[in-house]
């Protein structure tokens, strides 16, 4: 989202709409989890709709569906958001605590091993 309001504020949006449309899958990790305001919500629903039946795109979220309007701040965009990812989905929901979640606790109560520390790598983009 960063990114989209940046490249709008320094009139390059249509170079990065260009380059986002080609890749083959756009990933929209964690949506929701940093507010953004209507003008954020409007770029990223344009760039959405770019790509409609042209390419795919991948949502990861923990809000409900019903809640994308709080995201969105906006009910018809939100609406018309929804339709169009819908149209040719695969929605997948998961229920339980989170991998990290898991893996933060097995880690917490793992004995470590003698004369050694254990390590642990981590890669997020």
């Amino acid at each position: 989202m960063r990114t989209l309001l940046e490249a709008r504020d320094e009139r390059l949006l249509g170079r990065l709409h260009r380059r986002l449309e080609r890749a083959d899958l756009l990933i929209v990790d964690e949506l929701g989890f940093v507010p953004f305001d209507r003008a954020g919500g409007e770029l990223l629903f344009n760039l959405i709709s770019e790509r409609y039946e042209r390419r795919s795109t991948l949502i990861t979220t923990n809000l409900a569906f019903s809640e994308w309007v709080q995201v969105f701040g906006d009910a018809k965009l939100t609406t018309a958001l929804l339709d169009g990812l819908g149209h040719h989905s695969h929605i997948l929901t998961t229920r339980g605590s989170s991998y990290r979640s898991r893996k933060r606790e097995s880690e917490a109560i793992a004995p470590k091993p003698e004369g050694r520390e254990a390590r642990s790598t981590t890669m997020e983009s």
